[in-house]
């Protein structure tokens, strides 16, 4: 199947690899776009992985503020050069981060960072729902762990669906972001905030706020 520059040129805005890339990538791919989408994917985690051990330490703090000032995320996500913090295209990833957290309420950004005891709690708190299901004794423990990694998906933000495109992990869009940008960047930490939380809300009695207002 043969491919045409605008062939190439429609590779590049999709995925953001180079033009080269792209162009050896329809070659191996016979001029399949869908075949090479997942040629560059692929290359693009390999060489990903090759990097997440390098030292991160420039990059950038963003905040974003959701719902008219009722929610708030604080997000550091740290990659290797100045240069790079500074680009649009790395921003803009920051930015999509803080959003994405505000909207998914993770709570950790890594499985590691999820303390044992919470992970023996959940796991003792699906086992006596599993038993209470009737589930049979025998496979109590791979039901657990299903569910388990369940809790994960949910409460990790490196295992949460990417909200503005739900067929990826965070932790996907992030290798495709360390193919294209060519630098590592990890997701260091982050705050979130809600308007309220935490706090009681203030009991009105309502016919005293009316007499009150009478009296004066």
């Amino acid at each position: 199947m043969s491919f045409s520059a605008a062939d190439v040129k429609a590779l590049r805005e999709k995925t953001g690899a180079g033009m080269l890339d792209c162009k050896k990538a329809l070659e191996e791919a016979n001029g399949d776009m869908d075949k090479a989408v997942q040629i560059l994917r692929e290359k693009g985690l390999a060489a990903a992985a090759k990097k997440a051990g390098r030292a991160a330490t420039e990059g950038l703090v963003e905040s974003y503020i959701h719902a008219g000032g009722r929610i708030g995320v604080l997000v550091e996500v740290n990659c290797e050069t100045d240069f790079v913090a500074k680009t649009d295209q790395f921003r803009e990833f920051v930015r999509d981060i803080a959003m994405h957290i505000a909207a998914s309420n993770p709570r950790w950004v890594r499985r590691e960072e999820v303390p044992a005891e919470v992970i023996e709690q959940e796991r003792e708190i699906l086992r006596t729902q599993a038993l209470t299901e009737g589930k049979p004794a025998h496979v109590v423990d791979k039901i657990v762990e299903g569910r388990l990694a369940k809790f994960f998906e949910e409460n990790v933000l490196l295992e949460q669906q990417f909200v503005k495109d739900p067929d990826k992990t965070v932790q996907t869009l992030l290798s495709e972001k360390i193919a294209t940008i060519g630098e590592n960047i990890s997701i260091r930490r982050f705050a979130r905030f809600v308007l309220g939380e935490g706090l009681e809300a203030k009991k009105t009695d309502f016919a005293e706020e009316v007499m009150a207002q009478v009296k004066r």
